[in-house]
């Protein structure tokens, strides 16, 4: 397992729509590892495959506060989507800025575990508006695209 660079805005692959991943290979579980390490080492909530530059339809999510527990969503598919919340979002590929975005407040996803077993999953608050954000990378958007006013600086915490 490895640490992946995060590509950042202005990378061109950003804006390319990810692929479908068709079977899983020794080369993709190695992906999804070093995925899982990358998000962990950065503090996020989410990774999708292009944001360390591979085009595959692979995101993690994990918003679990209390513990580290990853979910690995293959070739995900938002099927249902309710409600609204606003709320300011970053991203790992836009590291220091954070803009207002409006989200569904509810989601459900269909997705392929890494067996490549189907999988539903449905979820409130931030699951929602981290499954969006994510599918959102795989057909080459930024929430950036998305910000109801202008981006901005994100505070640092003092140590």
């Amino acid at each position: 397992m490895a640490l992946r660079e995060i590509r950042t805005m202005g990378d061109p692959i950003l804006e390319k729509k990810s692929k479908p991943v068709t079977a899983i290979t020794e080369r993709i579980r190695e992906l999804i590892d070093d995925m899982v390490d990358t998000l962990v080492e950065a503090d996020g909530v989410g990774l999708a495959a292009v944001q360390v530059g591979v085009l595959k339809r692979i995101i993690i999510i994990d918003v679990d506060e209390d513990e580290s527990n990853p979910i690995v969503m293959i070739n995900p598919v938002i099927k249902e989507t309710s409600g609204e919340q606003d709320g300011y979002e970053g991203c790992l590929s836009v590291p220091g800025k954070t803009g207002m975005v409006t989200r569904p407040d509810h989601v459900v996803v269909e997705f392929m575990n890494e067996d490549m077993e189907p999988v539903t999953m449905e979820g409130d608050g931030i699951f929602a508006r981290c499954v969006c954000h994510e599918c959102d990378h795989l057909e080459g958007e930024l929430y950036v695209d998305k910000v109801e006013g202008e981006l901005r600086d994100v505070e640092k915490e003092e140590d």
